[in-house]
Formats: C-alpha cells, sequence, structure tokens
C-alpha cells in the first residue's frame, strides 16, 4: 500500500545535503560513498523514522519538492 508523505523544511535539506557531491580522499585505494550513495543513506534513515520503504519513493506531480509517495513498512 502507497501513502502519501510530506517533507519538513529540515528534512528535505538533509535530503538535499546529502546529496551534493563532496571532495573525497581515495583512502586505500577505495573511493568514499558517492553523492547518490548519501542519498540513499539519508532516504533510508527517513524511511526508517517515517515508516516507509525508502526504495519505493515517487514525487507527486505538481505538489512541489517535499510531497511524496512510498509504500508502507
Amino acid at each position: 500500500m502507497r501513502k502519501e508523505f510530506e517533507l519538513t523544511d529540515e528534512q528535505l535539506s538533509v535530503i538535499l545535503s546529502a546529496s551534493k557531491p563532496t571532495s573525497g580522499i581515495i583512502a586505500g585505494g577505495r573511493m568514499g560513498p558517492t553523492p547518490q550513495d548519501m542519498a540513499n543513506i539519508a532516504w533510508e534513515k527517513l524511511g526508517e523514522e517515517l515508516g516507509f520503504k525508502y526504495m519505493t519513493v515517487q514525487l507527486v506531480p505538481n505538489k512541489g519538492d517535499k510531497v511524496f509517495t512510498a509504500e508502507v513498512v
């Protein structure tokens, strides 16, 4: 079952900040997490907090950047 959710300004800020590219250092021949990895981690934490499956998030057209649907846990 899908449910509609709306992010707070703070939650949106966390998601957007996590998605920004950062300069990284290769340590031991391995690169750190990519911006996509960091965004996925932020969505996963939010999903745990709000009770949705983070990989099922879909923005709702014409409702801005804060409104999305996702499958509930």
